[in-house]
């Protein structure tokens, strides 16, 4: 490491506040789905900034969208009308079926505005404030307050108790445990449709389809978090999709807009009807215009790179080699997942593997202490497959 990187590192360890154990490395630009150091080391990456540059790095056609739109506006408020905005919530709206939209500036925010929305729709069926949301346990849904309350980790909330009240929690895909939380309170039940932070668990299908009914015939809302699954990584825009069971109110981010800042939570017609209202919910920055612009041209990128096609025949590639490694290694458990959005779950924790693969120009991250994550750019090939194989291989 040069004195240069060196001596960043130290500044940040002096300046930044310690929530995050980084690992030693300042990266300083990317091309295509490689990321280069300050000293100019080459990374494959394969997490594009946790599941958020899908496109890849580089890509001039985004970065020239968002040029545009600096030279016109980059902020005015939501007091205000902007074409973006408008043009962004039309083409989300397109993509995935529902039908009104509100912009936050991170995925944790979504979750905080499809959790209050939840609440006031039950509020204005009989006027109660007691009412209850199911989420998962195992489930991670963001750090603030509210998103913290339905992330089914107690170990995420217990120094930031008392979180919201009236939340339980039920098991992932086992619908029985679903129904025991279920009282007369209940107005929600939430859950990501492929657990990340948890352990990358897809959600079963009968998992869906039950929830759904429970949720048509008690008319409860359901809730998916598709922050980190949805925007193409399942090969579908968004992972529920594949079932053909819709929500009642939807989170999403990350990925759409693939590096700058923005998320969004979706609700259906029924709810949007029903619930939220002027002065319900804000946001100075959500909806600005260079975000929404961002999210424009991502829709475009992915309909004109044919973006999901690549996804379900790179990851079925990726799944073939995952599972040939797994069968190889007495120390891997099993591979898990969906699209490019995979696990390898090993008997033993992935710290050192995954500081050896940045050693050696991959980067990885961890789900939980033992599983490492798969996340790369939605553009990769079957040749960066290959060469994350051979660096993996060498460092298990």
């Amino acid at each position: 490491m040069s004195e240069k990187m060196q001596a960043y590192i130290d500044e940040a360890e002096s300046v930044l506040l310690h929530t995050y154990n980084r690992y030693q490395i300042v990266l300083d630009h990317g091309k295509g789905v490689h990321l280069y150091d300050m000293d100019g080391k080459e990374y494959l990456d394969f997490v594009s900034g946790i599941a958020v540059f899908a496109l890849g790095y580089g890509n001039e056609e985004y970065n020239q969208a968002l040029k545009d739109q600096i030279d016109k506006v980059i902020h005015t408020s939501n007091y205000y009308y902007n074409a973006p905005a408008i043009e962004a919530a039309k083409k989300i709206k397109e993509v995935s079926g529902m039908d009104r939209v509100f912009f936050t500036n991170s995925g944790a925010e979504a979750v905080e505005g499809a959790i209050k929305a939840a609440r006031k729709y039950a509020y204005l069926k009989d006027g109660s404030t007691d009412h209850e949301i199911i989420a998962m346990n195992h489930s991670f849904h963001g750090r603030t307050m509210g998103a913290l309350s339905v992330t089914g980790n107690p170990h995420y909330r217990e120094a930031f108790e008392p979180m919201i009240g009236n939340i339980r929690f039920a098991d992932f895909n086992d619908l029985e445990s679903v129904k025991a939380q279920i009282t007369d309170k209940t107005c929600a039940i939430m859950f990501e449709t492929v657990q990340g932070e948890g352990g990358i668990y897809p959600v079963h299908e009968d998992f869906l389809r039950g929830v759904r009914k429970i949720c048509d015939e008690k008319d409860i809302l359901l809730i998916l978090d598709e922050i980190q699954c949805g925007m193409g990584r399942t090969g579908y825009m968004y992972a529920w999709q594949k079932y053909g069971v819709k929500p009642d109110i939807m989170t999403t981010a990350k990925a759409l807009g693939c590096g700058v800042p923005v998320g969004a939570f979706l609700l259906n017609e029924k709810v949007g009807a029903a619930s939220l209202v002027a002065g319900d919910h804000g946001t100075t920055y959500g909806g600005n215009p260079l975000a929404c612009a961002a999210i424009c041209k991502v829709m475009e990128l992915f309909e004109k790179e044919h973006v999901l096609d690549n996804v379900r025949e790179v990851s079925a590639y990726l799944e073939e080699k995952l599972d040939e490694i797994a069968e190889s290694c007495e120390d891997i458990e099993t591979r898990r997942g969906s699209g490019l959005m995979q696990g390898l779950v090993f008997k033993k924790p992935v710290g050192e593997i995954i500081t050896k693969a940045l050693d050696h120009g991959l980067i990885l991250i961890n789900a939980g202490t033992n599983i490492i994550r798969f996340v790369p750019p939605l553009i990769i090939s079957k040749q960066d497959v290959d060469a994350m194989i051979a660096i993996l291989k060498e460092c298990i």
